[in-house]
């Protein structure tokens, strides 16, 4: 969060990323690293940065140094780098600050629902030479990161899936039944809302793919969209990116089912398998 509010103070200043990069002696895209958090911070570097941002109260300069600790003390996630992605661990950081996140999924059920054995499918899936060690970590990580939304003052989770998704056999009917049943548990937590994208549809807002929108408590810090792709993802932060899926996320929400037609089309797959 550390990097947005860089970014804010450099916006309210009018100064571009050129001009604060030369001023710590850096170039423009390591500034642009750091207001999205893929850089550590050095508390000096940050010191002369707020210092042309105009920030010259104690208390808020205090506030924002103390934010470079914490943006550079490792995460619990950390322990997984060796078979987590850097451009996933990331988003994983993001993930543990957000307050609400709204999720549309295509392909597979949202790793914050998967169950156990449906996330170890799927991994199996997309890494075929991975070893069982190497799966068994990243599925405890999925697992781990699943606990915030299971806790009374846990974060709100707002999931749009494609209908294709939850007829996408994936594990076995087993594995998939019990999937099914668990989006049924899940989907009574009062933070958590579940929403079906029906085929009856057809074409529909979202047609360019899964994505994911993450909201802050902290009401200064803009909405950061997520979009995977196959070796990486995109992280986007400026209004004018955001606001298309924004649109989009709405429009999926009004044409998906409701929470209850969500019940009952899940529970009409449970009777056919």
């Amino acid at each position: 969060m550390l990097g947005a509010s860089l970014r804010r103070l450099r916006e309210q200043r009018g100064l571009t990323r050129d001009v604060a990069g030369f001023h710590i002696r850096a170039s423009e895209s390591k500034i642009s690293r750091m207001e999205l958090g893929r850089v550590g911070f050095k508390t000096r570097d940050v010191e002369d940065l707020l210092t042309l941002y105009g920030v010259v109260d104690d208390a808020e300069r205090r506030a924002l140094l103390e934010m470079v600790r914490e943006a550079n003390t490792p995460g619990w996630w950390h322990k997984y780098s060796a078979v987590l992605p850097q451009w996933f661990s990331t988003y994983v950081g993001l993930e543990e600050a957000a307050s609400l996140i709204r999720t549309y999924e295509v392909q597979f059920v949202p790793g914050l629902l998967q169950t156990a054995n449906y996330a170890r499918a799927v991994y199996q899936l997309g890494n075929p030479d991975a070893t069982s060690r190497d799966i068994d970590q990243r599925v405890h990580l999925r697992m781990q990161r699943q606990e915030r939304f299971t806790r009374k003052d846990g974060p709100r989770l707002w999931a749009v899936i494609d209908e294709a998704t939850l007829r996408r056999t994936i594990g076995g009917r087993e594995v998939m039944s019990e999937q099914l049943q668990h989006l049924l548990h899940v989907a009574t937590f009062p933070n958590i809302t579940i929403q079906v994208m029906p085929f009856r549809y057809g074409m529909h807002a979202a047609e360019g793919g899964a994505f994911s929108i993450m909201r802050f408590p902290e009401s200064d810090l803009s909405d950061v969209v997520y979009v995977e792709q196959l070796w990486g993802a995109l992280y986007l932060d400026k209004r004018e990116d955001i606001d298309p899926y924004l649109t989009a996320m709405e429009q999926l929400c009004v044409e998906s089912t409701t929470p209850g037609g969500t019940v009952e089309l899940i529970d009409g797959l449970l009777r056919k398998m």
